[in-house]
Order: C-alpha cells, then structure tokens, then sequence
C-alpha cells in the first residue's frame, strides 16, 4: 500500500519525485511482537548541489490503519538511526522507540544521511579556516525546499512549523540549532545534543546573540562524559538562549546527562528516555484527517 494509503503504484499528491523511487523496505532490526512500524526509502534525492543520497522515512505503528495526521522530525545523520548496519558505531534504535511507543506521542521519523567525508562542512553554517567554507545554509534550503515537500506529498503528514522538528547530534546538533532560528518559517523546533557549538571559533554564540528570539522551542543537552569543555559551552548556550527570551521548561528544555558521552549510543538512549517530552515539542497530538 502506499504510504498516503492510496493504490501502492500511485500518488495523486506527489508530482515533486518519480513515484517509482519511493520503496518500502524491510524493517532491519527485529522487533517484539505487536504494532510495528514501517520504514520507506526514498532513493536518489538530488541535492545540494552535486550531492544524492537516499532518506529514509519511519512511519508510526498502524499508520496504514489511520487517517490521522503526524508530526514530523528531520533527523541528520539518518544512516545512524534506524540500521545498525549502516551506523557509525552503533545506532539510535529508533525504530525500535516507535515500536515502544506505539499510539503515545506518535510520529514520523525522516533519516537523511550526511555525505561521508563532506559532513562538517554540509552542517556547518560557517566558515571555518583550517576546515573550509560552511555549506549549512544550502543544505537547510535542501531540507526546506527539496526533503519536506517530499515528505508532505507522500505521506500524511502535520506540514505547519509548529508540527515540524529538525534534530541532530554533534555537528547535526550545530545544524539544528542553526536551522530553528534561520529556517523558523519551516521548523518550529529543534533537538540539539551535543553540539559542536566549538566549531568555527564558536561562530554560532555571536552569530544567535544577533538574531530575532525566541522564534522556536528547543531540546538542548550534553552528556557530562564529554568532558568540561562540552559541558560548558552547552552551559554558555543555555544561558545565552535564556537571554534573548527563551524559558527554561518551557520554550528551552536544557539537560545534562550524567552517563552521556559524545557518541551514537548515547544520544538515541536520550531520544528514547525522553521521547514524550521531546516529541510534546511538537504542538497537540496528532488529530483526525
């Protein structure tokens, strides 16, 4: 079946990708008993610039069943969440956080890959002069302009700003954090872990003291096995996001995980402890079609 719940060969809504590139595929963890969730694959997307790259869609158990709406979150570094064969180290168990989940705080799941040996500068909003030019504007107006009207053609999803979530880790987390405040007319929130706010001489601090807040909520931690420096410049964003008019608990959720370190493991045991809150981010929950 489609993932629009239409005719399996036909999308009456998508007119932006050749509907033959749109693929289930076979879930690559095993899963207990029960509701399961689906995973599409979406092959050969073009962009920014030269670049192509398959994503990945995780759909929530019994999406085929409902006509229910979902929020959405853009996550970067997608061959680590779902498939342990393709994660660096080891993955984010994702699928199996839907599966756990199941009907609470539902949502649809988008991995886009990073480019390998091109990742710092495809995420970094900013020139760096050992590492090079920062390509993250381009690459958000990929994930604006390219991914989500992918996304919202083909699958039911909440399209609005306040339903829609960028997220990453490390030089994804950077990103994120970028991309809520420049691109708030698409996202409306943003799970930041353990950013990479050093990168670039730590642009990132001056460039946000400059810009209109608070233009989105924000999920921001690091894990206190990063060492002082993480925790200190994660410490410095907290406070910074406090004043330009961010509130703690509120718009800001800000943590400090005391068995964290900077790796994959860490960050998907985060996402899977605190699913309901950071998925809350994301306006009411899912309503009728």
């Amino acid at each position: 079946m489609a993932p629009d719940g239409g005719h399996p060969f036909f999308w009456p809504r998508l007119s932006l990708h050749p509907v033959s590139l749109f693929a289930p595929t076979l879930l690559p963890v095993d899963l207990p008993d029960g509701p399961a969730p689906t995973l599409w694959r979406i092959a050969d997307v073009a962009g920014p610039g030269d670049a192509v790259r398959d994503i990945l869609v995780a759909l929530p158990p019994g999406y085929a069943e409902q006509t229910t709406r979902y929020p959405v979150v853009y996550l970067q570094d997608g061959q680590n969440c779902f498939d342990p064969s393709t994660a660096f180290a080891r993955h984010w168990e994702l699928l199996e956080a839907l599966a756990d989940v199941g009907g609470r705080r539902p949502a649809i799941l988008v991995g886009v890959p990073n480019l390998g040996i091109e990742r710092l500068q495809e995420y970094s909003p900013f020139d760096d002069v050992i590492r090079g030019p920062g390509d993250g504007a381009a690459y958000l107006r990929f994930l604006s302009g390219t991914v989500k009207p992918l996304i919202d053609a083909a699958f039911r999803t909440r399209p609005g700003r306040e339903s829609t979530a960028i997220a990453g880790s490390s030089m994804g987390g950077l990103l994120s954090l970028y991309g809520v405040i420049a691109g708030a007319a698409t996202f409306g929130a943003a799970w930041v872990m353990s950013p990479a706010l050093w990168y670039a001489d730590a642009a990132i601090f001056e460039w946000l003291a400059t810009q209109p807040a608070p233009v989105g909520r924000i999920w921001l931690d690091a894990g206190v096995q990063e060492g002082l420096d993480e925790l200190l410049d994660a410490r410095r964003m907290r406070d910074l996001l406090i004043a330009r008019g961010w509130k703690l608990e509120d718009t800001l959720r800000y943590h400090e995980d005391p068995d964290g370190d900077h790796d994959e493991a860490s960050w998907g045991r985060r996402v899977r402890e605190h699913w309901s809150t950071l998925i809350g981010m994301l306006s009411a929950p899912p309503t009728p079609r």
